[in-house]
């Protein structure tokens, strides 16, 4: 500094002691330059005044000298000091050369100037929150200062300035926002612990609604919540609380749509804090914001729905997105299949009146839970004051205010601020519509898709995407058929899955878009591959007062009797599809099949369920699974008690509805002969049965015929053909009967089914009264096999055509060498 410069109105003695490098002397200058300001101070010499802070300023506070900064930083506190209640109409002259300092390279300097702007703040009070953001902005820098003495200077002068803000109406939080919007993302915990602090303070002002920004500002705060020190996390776990007990408080004036996004991003994070807080506010948004939130239904399910998988480490994500998942799926109804021009306007949900509003807040603060997942804070809040005993120590030396530090370990004793969280009157908007909320069925279909299809997800997921796939064929039945064709594969591979709870949710689904009238249309769609394209021999089963028996045409499986539902156009599309399912995977027949097979009979129609794939089979192509798919829809019908209602009404023929279904039955059980056999036993046309054994002798008999002549004895001996077994007293009128069964014996060979059957015949009494002459000119009573309207001698023909047609497959195998000649000599 050059020692001739004029720096009137400072005297040479005060230039001199400023540059000096002893504290001492620099401070009995500024005593100096605060009695010299206060002169100019009553002589009004406001001149003089912003003369000597220019100099100050620019001469001393941004000199290249340490000593003359450290000078300058001093100087311009005992200008704050002289000139008090006056100091704000200079605060821009003092704020910013002090502020210079704080980037400082020398700690020692960093702390006079957090010194000096104590004083400067100290005395001006109310009259710097026009300069609040630069204060603030150099704050935070401190904030996260390597040296503690700066750090606690900082925290301080910090407090200071949250007393002022507290104190004051006047704070510009508007202009606030942005700045704390991009401080918010610090990584520094120091910064972070440094804006949390403020946010609580700013949220416990009655006249600062930090709600409205809440948006702007909820982001940041979840990454904050992730941070790696646990008071840090703690403080913004009680910041996030606070904000969600206001949310529930005053939901009208919440933004909630602005803030979904946010919410859907961190619930899908790995920081278990994180996921769970945001859940929980998920959660609250879906129950408060009602309809407003189904636009994010994708996003939230996204989020969600692998949530639903947790193991019990994560018990109580998992119980929070199972509650978000419940709620979410209430809030679609009927009225979202309807097209969205048509939808009328709905009143606003959550909106109360603003005079509620007024006597809610004139009563007893208490609102809900204020944890972010409901757990309860306590009513204050932790900032940090000088205290007696702590290091950091705040002294009034001849009317200039210093920080003096005890040593490089400060500490801050907290206390705690009364947290009142009130809502400005009468936020509520005026108007008590608003437009109509929209349902992207498009994205969520795409999600449950998605999820849906992938292998790795966990059970209870699945479960809970088949309930919605269910829940939106109920409600919106329309726009879901819109998506039927994408989502029929995935809802087939499902019935693979490990679970039985998954199948039947699954099947749950199918059942539905089976039997929808949404899902009726002219066309049910192209058909899984060539060879599906199957003609049509229809379901055969007349409505009731219709004229004809047999070769009524059928609509695709459209009609069926008054007591069942009607099917759709994609019953039958259904019904083949899972035909070809069962081919390609024999497993899944083998283990699953039967279990299927009879969830669908409880779920649609029995008698559409068999109906319709012995329609099919009659045209499948494959011969040996065929065969299979007939023996286990027979072991079904026979054995299974959801098959009850139709085993009894096969065993009457004497309605049209029987004798078609009787008829589409046969001509694919013909496939397997012994099935054939068992479905005459089961609706008592015995003549036919025993015409049918008498075929056999022109059969290829093998282990696996045998066997299942086997099977077929063990059924006659269970209770499903008690029936049969008591028609044996009546020798007179069922001789056909034991001739049939007399024919499954000598088919038999020695063997203990051979036996169990002979011991039964052995039962039958008046043995001799088998004897039949063909000449009786009547039928039994109860003979059904001459019933008019079923023409045998066709389904006899019938059966030794597809027999032979087995027969020429099985020599066309043994011709190229891959089939095992089973046949066994008798």
């Amino acid at each position: 500094m050059n020692p001739e410069k004029d720096f009137a109105p400072l005297t040479p003695n005060i230039v001199r002691a400023l540059n000096d490098k002893l504290y001492e002397k620099r401070k009995v200058a500024a005593l100096e330059i605060e009695k010299l300001v206060r002169e100019f101070v009553a002589q009004n010499n406001t001149v003089q005044i912003k003369h000597v802070i220019q100099t100050l300023s620019q001469e001393f506070a941004l000199s290249q000298h340490p000593h003359s900064r450290k000078g300058g930083l001093i100087g311009l506190a005992a200008c704050s000091i002289a000139l008090g209640k006056d100091s704000g109409l200079y605060l821009k002259e003092l704020i910013e050369p002090v502020l210079t300092c704080f980037n400082d390279a020398d700690s020692r300097l960093r702390y006079y100037a957090c010194e000096a702007l104590y004083n400067i703040v100290k005395v001006a009070r109310g009259a710097v929150l026009p300069h609040f953001n630069v204060l603030f902005d150099g704050l935070s820098k401190l904030a996260a200062d390597p040296d503690p003495n700066v750090k606690s200077g900082s925290e301080l002068l910090d407090r200071l300035l949250k007393d002022i803000v507290t104190e004051s109406n006047r704070f510009d939080l508007v202009g606030f926002i942005p700045l704390l919007r991009e401080r918010i993302y610090s990584n520094n915990q120091y910064a972070r612990q440094f804006i949390i602090s403020w946010i609580l303070v700013l949220e416990s002002v009655p006249d600062i609604n930090l709600l409205d920004y809440l948006p702007e500002i909820l982001d940041g705060l979840f990454q904050i919540l992730g941070d790696n020190g646990k008071e840090i996390r703690k403080m913004c776990e009680v910041v996030l609380g606070e904000f969600l007990k206001e949310i529930k408080k005053n939901p009208s004036s919440v933004k909630f749509a602005e803030m979904a996004n946010i919410l859907v991003i961190h619930c899908q994070t790995t920081d278990d804090l994180i996921q769970l807080t945001a859940m929980c506010w998920m959660r609250e948004f879906i129950q408060l914001a009602g309809r407003v939130m189904l636009p994010y239904s994708s996003g939230i399910l996204t989020a969600v729905l692998p949530c639903l998988a947790y193991d019990d480490r994560k018990k109580s994500i998992k119980e929070v997105a199972n509650v978000c998942n419940q709620s979410l799926m209430k809030l679609v109804t009927p009225e979202d299949d309807e097209p969205d021009e048509l939808k009328p306007v709905v009143l606003r949900q959550a909106e109360p009146n603003p005079d509620d509003s007024l006597v809610k807040q004139e009563g007893t603060v208490s609102g809900g839970p204020s944890g972010s997942c409901d757990s309860s804070f306590s009513s204050g809040i932790s900032v940090f004051t000088p205290a007696r005993g702590s290091g950091l120590t705040a002294r009034r030396m001849n009317g200039l205010w210093t920080l003096r530090s005890a040593g490089t370990q400060l500490s801050a004793i907290g206390v705690i601020f009364s947290y009142t969280s009130q809502a400005c009157a009468g936020k509520g908007k005026g108007s008590t519509e608003r437009a109509p909320v929209t349902l992207h069925l498009d994205g969520i279909v795409q999600v449950l898709n998605c999820h849906l299809s992938d292998t790795a997800i966990g059970m209870m997921t699945r479960i809970a995407i088949l309930k919605w796939l269910y829940h939106l064929y109920i409600k919106t039945p329309r726009k879901m058929f819109r998506h039927t064709d994408s989502l029929f594969p995935i809802l087939l591979q499902t019935l693979s899955d490990e679970s039985d709870e998954v199948i039947l949710k699954d099947l749950e689904v199918l059942a539905e878009i089976a039997s929808s009238p949404a899902g009726q249309t002219d066309d049910p769609g192209p058909l899984d591959g060539p060879d599906l394209q199957v003609r049509h021999s229809e379901l055969q089963v007349p409505p009731t007062g219709r004229a004809g028996l047999m070769n009524t045409p059928g609509t695709k499986g459209l009609e069926c009797s008054p007591s069942t539902p009607t099917m759709n156009s994609y019953f039958y599309k259904f019904m083949i599809n899972l035909l070809k399912r069962f081919s390609s995977e024999r497993k899944l027949l083998e283990v699953r099949g039967a279990f299927i097979i009879r969830q669908l009979c409880l779920l649609l129609n029995a008698e559409n369920i068999f109906h319709s794939m012995a329609d099919i089979l009659l045209q499948e192509e494959d011969l040996k699974f065929a065969s299979t798919m007939v023996h286990t829809l027979n072991t079904i019908l026979l054995t299974s008690t959801e098959l009850f209602q139709l085993r009894n009404q096969l065993k009457d023929l004497r309605t049209l509805e029987s004798q078609n279904l009787f008829c589409c039955l046969y001509r694919s059980w013909c496939h397997n002969p012994v099935t054939t056999v068992s479905l005459c036993f089961l609706t008592q046309n015995y003549r036919h049965a025993y015409d049918l054994i008498q075929k056999f002798g022109d059969l290829e008999v093998t282990v696996d015929f045998l066997t299942e002549v086997d099977k077929l004895v063990q059924l006659i001996e269970c209770p499903i053909f008690t029936y049969l077994r008591l028609q044996l007293l009546d020798v007179k009128n069922n001789p056909y009967l034991i001739k049939a069964l007399y024919g499954l014996l000598m088919l038999l060979p020695q063997s203990s089914a051979f036996q169990l059957l002979s011991h039964r015949l052995q039962c039958v009494p008046n043995p001799e009264l088998l004897q039949t002459e063909d000449s009786l000119k009547a039928a039994p009573k109860s003979q059904k096999a001459d019933a008019p309207s079923i023409d045998y001698a066709e389904l006899l023909q019938h059966f030794e055509k597809v027999q032979k047609k087995h027969l020429e497959v099985r020599h066309q195998r043994s011709g190229r060498g891959d089939h095992l000649d089973r046949r066994v000599v008798l």
